[in-house]
């Protein structure tokens, strides 16, 4: 089993003071006896905790933050922008190839970007709030990961209580207008998941790790996690179900499949 820290319990027989912390550190190096005034130390080893990374759209909810954002801007736009959010999730075209385009046509405005976040928790998957309490109750870190936007989607991880989201900012201007993203950011380009989630490891250092979504760049997270669950209740992708470790269709079997 896999620990990500320890704590050292220190009891002291006498009442006359602290032990030095440069001494405390010579100590655990080794380096010095442990002074008479301690009458034993004791280890308790922290388990590290368990991962579990969640896609937003078509996942936590029912809706494409992308394809919404479009829809505002007429039936149109909405045509164009959603053939383009599906055929990148189909992996028929790279993400990069229609992130700027995408948002270049809509020019979304931050009370677009405010419509659409109440229509993610409005549209949330029916059992996500309660699979995700159920398995923090077991000892799992829940987080967002998404090329989706982190304003759209902080109210959904607010309700789901979710702390943790990794998705590209948005930038307007003082009176709300599109000024653009966060280019630099990794999932705004084919392999950019499986990238957030190497440097979320080097920061958490999980015992396990499992990544849930429909898309074929969750898809991609497959060779840096545990298990790959595929996720099927809203858009079934024929690529994703036949890579997948596990498919399910419902966020409610997650606890089963995971042994909780």
């Amino acid at each position: 089993m896999r620990w990500r820290s320890c704590c050292w319990i220190l009891r002291f027989t006498q009442d006359d003071g602290f032990l030095d912390l440069s001494v405390f550190i010579r100590i655990i190096r080794g380096q010095k006896a442990f002074p008479r005034a301690i009458s034993t130390c004791s280890v308790c080893a922290v388990p590290a905790s368990k991962l579990i990374i969640f896609d937003c759209d078509s996942t936590l909810s029912a809706i494409e933050g992308i394809d919404e954002l479009a829809r505002g801007r007429g039936p149109r736009v909405f045509a164009e922008v959603e053939a383009m959010t599906t055929a990148a999730m189909e992996g028929k075209i790279a993400v990069e190839d229609v992130f700027a385009k995408r948002l270049a046509i809509i020019q979304p405005r931050r009370e677009d970007v405010a419509a659409v976040g109440r229509q993610y928790v409005e549209r949330v998957e029916p059992t996500a709030l309660a699979t995700i309490e159920q398995l923090k109750a077991a000892g799992w870190t829940p987080v967002i990961l998404s090329g989706g936007f982190r304003q759209i989607i902080e109210p959904l991880a607010a309700h789901l209580g979710i702390a943790r989201i990794e998705a590209v900012d948005l930038y307007f201007n003082a009176s709300g207008d599109y000024t653009g993203f966060d280019a630099k950011f990794p999932t705004t380009r084919s392999g950019g998941k499986p990238e957030c989630i190497a440097g979320l490891k080097r920061e958490l250092a999980p015992a396990r790790t499992v990544m849930v979504g429909d898309g074929v760049s969750d898809l991609e997270t497959k060779p840096v996690v545990d298990l790959f669950v595929g996720y099927g209740r809203y858009t079934e992708r024929a690529k994703v179900k036949a890579g997948a470790h596990a498919f399910i269709h419902s966020l409610a079997d997650l606890p089963g499949l995971l042994g909780q």
